[in-house]
């Protein structure tokens, strides 16, 4: 089972060492990790994707909830969110193919950053089969493909705001609806699962 875990962090020195060090303890390979900083003044937003069983999801979670610096962590794979990633890919481009290129960009709706007489770099953002699927058509000419560089998974629920969320949105600290929302995140914030 695949689970995307969202984990506002202290930014300091050493907390990405921690939350790696613990997948190494646990003997999880990460699969994506995405770290950076937040709506949150003096916190990080580190998105992590690994696989797992559901129990261990479960350890996962209530493990990094208990690293030194962690300060919130949610496990949204089942939730309804919004997952993106990012792409840049350099490819070799020559005046005889590099029409051909524009017309496979256009197509996967990415665009053209930086174009040079021996290559062009491609920017795509959306999900990871959209990129694959470019990858793959850029690989069936060898040697077009020089370097890749990618982000990882960027998730975000949909619908769901937190209680600093819905104060920057205005809302008032003094309704009793919105404070009990805060105290039933709060509360499932804390409680490990």
């Amino acid at each position: 089972m695949l689970h995307t875990f969202v984990a506002y962090v202290e930014d300091l020195p050493g907390v990405l060492t921690r939350v790696a060090s613990l997948f190494r303890r646990l003997n999880i390979n990460i699969n994506s990790l995405t770290v950076g900083r937040s709506e949150r003044v003096g916190l990080s937003r580190l998105t992590l994707v690994c696989e797992a069983s559901s129990e261990a999801g479960h350890r996962i979670r209530a493990s990094l909830f208990k690293l030194e610096n962690v300060v919130d962590v949610d496990d949204i794979a089942q939730a309804p969110s919004v997952t993106r990633e990012l792409a840049l890919i350099k490819v070799a481009a020559t005046p005889r193919n590099r029409s051909q290129i524009f017309d496979l960009v256009e197509v996967f709706r990415a665009r053209i950053v930086d174009l040079t007489s021996e290559s062009l770099m491609i920017e795509m953002t959306g999900v990871e089969s959209k990129i694959e699927g470019l990858i793959e058509v850029l690989r069936e000419d060898d040697g077009r493909i020089l370097e890749i560089c990618r982000s990882g998974k960027m998730t975000m629920r949909r619908g769901h705001h937190t209680s600093g969320v819905l104060r920057a949105m205005g809302t008032g600290d003094d309704d009793p609806a919105e404070m009990s929302l805060d105290a039933a995140e709060d509360t499932t914030a804390i409680a490990p699962e």
